[in-house]
């Protein structure tokens, strides 16, 4: 928790222990903490220097904590200082980039990022710059970045940047393809899903995109596009992919607050949602963890309760009950 002040988890479990008992020598801390003493006495230096731990005036070996109220406001209040300081820093440095934009020649619209660790990182860093919507495309077949799976999404979202997705359907069939799925669902993304994607695309912001230029086998590289025609041509071709494509509803996802008390639940939802995603009942029960018989059985299920004798009347059913409605077309 007090990462973010500088510490590292061996300093703040030292710092901890020693306002639990207010001053001790470093072989108790030691001791206390299960550390060799050469650790914890680092560990004190490294809190001296932050001024929240000091020597005992009356004896050499005994260490004292501060205030943790008056310690500790004091750095929070120099750390909030410096981020002002590093916001007019990147505002200033991008006011000078907006103006340089203007007059930027056709190759600086794009980049080339070459190599597994820059390319990871640069979709890593372009998450993490978003500030309202990230807009995907997810193949199943990733060339440095696995799917969806990845902590810039994770923190993007709990920033309130929201996420729309289009996943080939391959990808549900993948070992942690609904697993990664339900995850994004509960985070409130908005997924879909077809039979195949043109291509992996990520664009945040309607104002920065980033498309694989390899496939397998090759080294990893994409382009990254800035705003221009090309990026708008992107956008495009999501917006085209994502009103052709199938919502999917996983773990209740979705659900209307009120229901029938006879109408289907959360596991029959799910596989419907599945089966009219394209998947089979084989591939359905696979994924679920069912039986085969189970899933079929569920579907004989929904399928008396709605009165119909084929599956393609089912789906029908299933959207004019609002079981899996198709979301609005953006």
């Amino acid at each position: 928790m007090l990462g973010a002040i500088g510490l590292d988890e061996i300093q703040e479990s030292v710092y901890r222990a020693l306002v639990a008992v207010g001053a001790a020598e470093v072989s108790d801390l030691a001791h206390r903490l299960a550390l060799p003493e050469p650790d914890t006495e680092r560990a004190l230096r490294r809190l001296e220097q932050t001024g929240l731990a000091a020597q005992s005036s009356s004896r050499v070996d005994r260490w004292v904590a501060a205030l943790p109220a008056v310690a500790l406001g004091a750095l929070l209040t120099q750390q909030r200082h410096e981020l002002e300081q590093a916001e007019l820093a990147a505002a200033m440095l991008a006011e000078e980039y907006r103006a340089e934009a203007t007059d930027s020649a056709v190759h600086d619209l794009v980049e080339v990022v070459t190599g597994a660790r820059a390319v990871a990182h640069r979709f890593f860093q372009l998450q993490l710059g978003a500030t309202s919507e990230v807009c995907a495309l997810v193949t199943g077949k990733p060339v440095a970045v696995s799917g969806m799976e990845n902590e810039a999404e994770e923190r993007a979202a709990t920033r309130g940047v929201s996420y729309r997705v289009v996943v080939e359907r391959e990808v549900l069939s993948l070992p942690s393809g609904i697993t990664e799925l339900s995850a994004a669902l509960s985070r409130d993304e908005h997924c879909r899903v077809v039979d195949r994607v043109p291509t992996k695309l990520v664009v945040a912001d309607g104002a920065l995109a980033m498309v694989p230029l390899t496939g397998r086998g090759a080294e990893p590289a994409a382009l990254v596009v800035h705003a221009s025609g090309l990026l708008e041509s992107l956008m495009g071709l999501f917006e085209a992919v994502w009103r052709e494509a199938m919502p999917i509803r996983l773990g209740g996802s979705g659900r209307p607050e009120e229901e029938e008390s006879n109408g289907p639940d959360a596991m029959d939802l799910e596989v419907l949602s599945l089966l009219l995603a394209g998947l089979t009942d084989a591939s359905v029960a696979k994924q679920l963890d069912l039986g085969l018989r189970t899933v079929q059985r569920r579907v004989k299920g929904l399928m008396e309760l709605t009165g119909v004798s084929t599956r393609l009347q089912l789906g029908w059913h299933a959207y004019e009950r609002g079981w899996v409605a198709r979301e609005p077309q953006l």
